[in-house]
């Protein structure tokens, strides 16, 4: 059965009773809902999870390496966002998109309550439900704001996603402010409990709010066929079994280690966004203006995957300097370390309405996206100059002002403002039409790649991924790779077409 794809959606009608969410869809209500309470979840536990990992056993942590638990919680993180591919394959060719997010709802809240038991095994298992839970979630839901809008060039658009931003970040900060208060000073699984109960409030949001979505979002825009299916289903059976097999076998040789896990989850990060782009520019189902816009969105994912990487460690390197250089006196105030993670969401909060307004004013001067994101790069790189005088701030082994943090989390604020809302935005204009939400799951590999790229340099350098000089190298490779792309971007724009 054909289906109208996002990049040429009609018109939706104004609701029955005339009302709108900011003057959107009102559809965008219960996708910002559902959004804000998956992200509630998801960095509450983020904000306890290599701390718990870190803390010694007699605190009731793991003891873990802070090298091991930074590289575990890259990839981790990583396979959150490379699980989106899979996860947008489903949305397209079997359950369709409404579908997709309801089950991966309910698998990210099973996962969050496996966390919350204290049994080693189960939070292993919790963190893999949680990883394809999201994975799921993630780039169906963003796919659905896209449905919402009458076309690439709906003037509302990039503020819906803007709006729809502000609903993860709403979550976010919530998030470590009762979900790490309750982790730190009372018990770790009773914050990541908390991070299950969110989780259900989002499902039931989603599944109360559904009316208000389009039609189109429970369409399956390419269904498989009966032998696609049983050779999907067949590859899904062959792998499981070969991985089941080969990890048994390294248990039963006494030589796992979490290396066993780490090292392949890295690489497979970074082949496998290269094997995607390789497919879709090569299926002849591709129009030749669709693979033109492929190629320019090439340049897109290259500048992300550079921004995740340092963006990303907020929740690692970022979160352990915070536990053992810096204070957590502001103003008289004594907060858990885990408040930290609160900042960026806070600011983005802040500062997310300026800049929709500021893109709105300045109407046909707006500076267009290759620029956006060279100010993202180039803001993230400034971020790490920051790192390294608070670093050295610190090296006497007295404890940093928070304001450090504080300004480093601004400066990363602004850069993410210029150039994640503004991506997502993006690909749902560049996809092509087969791959409508499959794009959006390559869009999250790119903090998959940047991501393992960390996870690698830190299981080859160890403790030294955090020193002084690394944070000064990945804050000049990001602010060269912003200069490069901002002089690129005549070249980048041409391929792009009627894309601006």
């Amino acid at each position: 059965m054909a289906s109208t794809t996002s990049k040429d959606a009609p018109q939706q009608p104004p609701a029955a009773d005339g009302k709108t969410f900011f003057g959107h869809p009102r559809g965008l209500a219960t996708l910002f809902m559902t959004e804000m309470w998956e992200r509630f979840s998801f960095y509450g536990m983020r904000a306890l999870l290599v701390l718990y990992l870190t803390a010694a056993v007699t605190e009731g942590g793991m003891g873990m390496a802070p090298a091991t638990a930074v590289a575990l919680y890259s990839v981790y993180n990583a396979t959150v966002y490379l699980m989106a591919m899979p996860g947008g394959w489903l949305g397209d060719r079997v359950w369709g998109p409404r579908k997709t997010v309801a089950i991966s709802a309910f698998v990210i809240m099973i996962g969050h309550a496996l966390l919350a038991t204290g049994v080693n095994a189960l939070f292993f298992a919790g963190l893999a439900f949680i990883g394809v839970g999201s994975g799921l979630l993630k780039a169906n839901i963003s796919t659905m704001v896209g449905h919402l809008y009458a076309g690439p060039n709906d003037p509302r658009r990039d503020g819906g996603f803007t709006v729809f931003y502000m609903g993860i970040n709403i979550g976010a900060f919530a998030a470590p402010l009762l979900i790490g208060w309750a982790g730190q000073k009372v018990s770790w699984h009773l914050g990541f409990g908390l991070a299950a109960v969110g989780m259900a409030l989002g499902l039931i949001q989603f599944l109360v709010g559904t009316r208000q979505l389009p039609a189109q979002s429970s369409v399956v825009p390419q269904p498989l066929d009966v032998s696609e299916r049983n050779k999907a289903i067949r590859n899904t059976l062959i792998a499981a079994a070969v991985t089941g097999v080969f990890y048994t076998a390294v248990v039963l040789a006494e030589a796992f280690t979490i290396d066993w896990v780490l090292w392949p989850l890295s690489i497979a990060g970074l082949v496998l966004p290269t094997y995607y782009f390789v497919k879709m520019r090569r299926d002849r189902e591709v129009t030749e203006d669709e693979r033109k816009k492929l190629g320019g969105y090439i340049w897109f994912f290259v500048a992300a995957a550079i921004f995740w990487m340092i963006f990303d460690q907020a929740g690692s390197t970022l979160n352990l300097f915070a536990e053992k250089s810096t204070s957590t006196d502001l103003f008289g105030i004594e907060f858990p370390t885990s408040w930290f993670q609160s900042v960026n969401p806070l600011w983005v909060m802040i500062l997310a309405p300026v800049l929709a307004a500021l893109w709105v004013k300045l109407g046909s001067r707006n500076p267009a996206t290759t620029t956006k994101f060279s100010f993202g790069l180039i803001g993230i790189g400034v971020s790490f100059g920051v790192m390294m005088l608070a670093i050295a701030s610190a090296s006497g082994g007295d404890k940093v002002t928070p304001l450090w943090l504080i300004t480093v989390y601004l400066l990363q604020t602004l850069a993410e403002l210029c150039l994640s809302p503004v991506g997502l935005s993006v690909t749902t204009k560049l996809a092509p039409a087969k791959y409508a939400s499959q794009l959006m799951g390559v869009w999250f590999l790119a903090v998959t790649a940047g991501d393992c790229v960390f996870a690698i340099v830190q299981l080859v350098l160890g403790d030294a991924a955090s020193s002084t000089t690394s944070f000064g190298i990945q804050g000049v490779l990001a602010a060269l790779a912003g200069v490069v792309f901002l002089m690129a971007r005549k070249r980048i724009n041409l391929l792009l077409g009627t894309v601006k």
